[in-house]
């Protein structure tokens, strides 16, 4: 059996920038309940470039995903290779992709053992490549519309404003909720506005040339996934009897990095508390969240459904075998609102 393979990333600083190395290591003991999956491809997201710099560290360690040393990485596609004892709805030979929970193990390896609940088939006519870098993002943006109660079933005819809309988690959203019949108004720069349109947008708000102040507030729910400058911003475009905001560029990781955890937690809570203020003066009945990424099974079981009809799209522009992953992690350092993935040589 050939000997397991993993991308140690020893990391770097703001100065300094990450060592990449395609090591062999242990190959895993694989659980009951778990999938041994050959790994083909997997994708490299902002959060991996940021955790190779030495992001979120302190919170991170607590999960098994901090240190010196990491093989980092969410993503996956490959072929199951074993099965544990009481796995049954996937076999060796299937096409699969999936989800690795942050943690000590990281997808950029050549075999990922995960429990089963976080693979999923792979259907015979799609490409590895248009699924690969959909779970972490995806499962991202789902948490977000779940902290604030927005789904499917209310979706129609709302007004939701995606601060950041050019990004793979904006796009995302504005493909989604436009699916469900939501009116959608991107804010993004000039370069992304064609997109947006074409993936569903209602209307496009050029960031550089109408500031957020100029919006009027009649949103039934905002999300912001650009910079947390904008959060103040982006949440008094709530109407008064809106869902809630949602936002993924919170400052909790990088303030307990930098603050250590009483200062860093106590500043967190004051930003927290203090938008939380702001949207209950607004809008008494509506949710305020910051969202971490954590696996969801809803979420991976709306991906599986809309490769059976209308797949979700994320670009992805940017190839790399593993042993060649620094061009990969500087296309997504670079702030391209593409995708890279990785590519195994077998």
């Amino acid at each position: 059996m050939t000997t397991p393979m993993a991308l140690v990333c020893q990391v770097g600083n703001n100065s300094t920038a990450p060592c990449l190395r395609w090591v062999p290591v242990p190959r895993r003991t694989l659980g009951h309940d778990e999938v041994r999956v050959t790994v083909r491809m997997a994708s490299v997201n902002p959060i991996d470039v940021k955790r190779a710099g030495g992001y979120g560290q302190r919170i991170l360690s607590l999960m098994g995903a901090g240190g010196r040393t990491l093989v980092l990485g969410n993503d996956f596609a490959g072929v199951v290779a074993d099965v544990g004892r009481d796995v049954a709805d996937v076999l060796p030979g299937d096409r699969v992709w999936g989800l690795v929970p942050t943690g000590g193990q990281g997808s950029h390896r050549s075999e990922v053992c995960v429990p089963s609940r976080w693979v999923r088939p792979l259907p015979r006519a799609a490409e590895m490549t248009a699924v690969v870098a959909l779970p972490y993002t995806f499962t991202t943006l789902w948490r977000a519309l779940k902290a604030i109660r927005l789904h499917e079933h209310n979706a129609a005819g709302r007004h939701v404003l995606v601060n950041g809309a050019g990004g793979a988690l904006g796009q995302l959203a504005i493909q989604l909720l436009s699916r469900w019949g939501a009116q959608v108004t991107a804010v993004c720069s000039q370069g992304s506005a064609t997109r947006c349109l074409a993936l569903g947008a209602a209307q496009v708000i050029d960031r550089h040339n109408t500031p957020l102040a100029e919006l009027p507030s009649v949103f039934d729910a905002t999300l912001n996934f650009g910079a947390w400058a904008d959060e103040a911003g982006v949440v008094d475009r709530l109407h008064r009897s809106a869902l809630g905001h949602a936002t993924t560029v919170h400052p909790l990781l990088a303030d307990i990095d930098a603050q250590g955890w009483l200062r860093g937690s106590l500043s967190c809570w004051r930003s927290w508390r203090g938008m939380y203020r702001r949207v209950h003066d607004l809008a008494p009945q509506a949710r305020y969240a910051w969202v971490v990424f954590k696996p969801d099974e809803d979420a991976l079981n709306t991906i599986e459904a809309s490769l059976l009809t209308h797949p979700l799209q994320i670009d992805v522009a940017h190839r790399a075998p593993f042993h060649h992953a620094d061009s990969a992690f500087a296309h997504v350092g670079q702030g391209h609102p593409t995708r890279a993935v990785l590519v195994s040589d077998l």
